[in-house]
């Protein structure tokens, strides 16, 4: 991991849309997404799905990039040696329409409980991966939240196996691995590869 001095993290409001259109990239999943999965409804992400310029319109309106000033954000943005290179979704639970069955499997919970947070996406830049950096960005998650009144947060990583290669596309989600250096536990295994991890304040 680079030296911890190196890197500065900031609600994504804070940072210019630029930068976040940096991190993202116009190739790739991220690219093509923009953390548009699970906030979309199925006909507009399968059948008839929006455009990457509808895609990266409504990022910017969730995220609210180049106003420093307003209080509401979707995730953070990373930056090493004052270069943007890495985004985690971080906000409550019920903004997400479409997470699918992973967080709801086998568990008692509303759907609506705005105090839930979720951490549902992290991007790191091609030419930055495999750095540790998604480390700091599920702490910092975790205080973000922390800091806006959640009572809880969430993850849904997927399990990775020594040796084996998960494409970089499968690891969105982050990793196991991440989420408990972050203070997170375990809390639901709903598949064999996903897990749900939940850190209670």
């Amino acid at each position: 991991m680079p030296n911890t001095d190196s890197i500065s993290i900031v609600p994504a409001n804070e940072t210019s849309c630029q930068d976040l259109d940096a991190v993202f990239g116009i190739r790739g999943y991220p690219g093509r997404c923009r953390c548009q999965r699970f906030k979309t409804t199925a006909d507009e992400w399968w059948h008839n799905p929006i455009s990457i310029e509808e895609r990266i319109f409504r990022q910017r309106q969730q995220t609210d990039c180049g106003y420093p000033g307003s209080g509401v954000t979707s995730g953070l943005v990373l930056y090493l040696d004052d270069e943007p290179v890495g985004w985690c979704a971080v906000e409550p639970r019920s903004q997400y329409m479409r997470l699918g069955q992973t967080p709801w499997k086998g568990r008692d919970e509303d759907e609506d409980d705005d105090s839930v947070w979720a951490i549902t996406c992290f991007v790191v830049r091609t030419g930055f991966r495999r750095q540790g950096l998604t480390y700091p960005l599920a702490s910092a998650a975790v205080e973000y939240a922390r800091d806006r009144g959640a009572r809880a947060v969430e993850g849904y990583p997927m399990i990775t196996e020594p040796g084996k290669d998960v494409t970089w596309g499968e690891l969105y989600v982050g990793t196991r691995q991440a989420f408990e250096a972050a203070g997170f536990e375990q809390v639901n295994h709903p598949s064999k590869r996903r897990v749900v991890m939940r850190i209670d304040f």
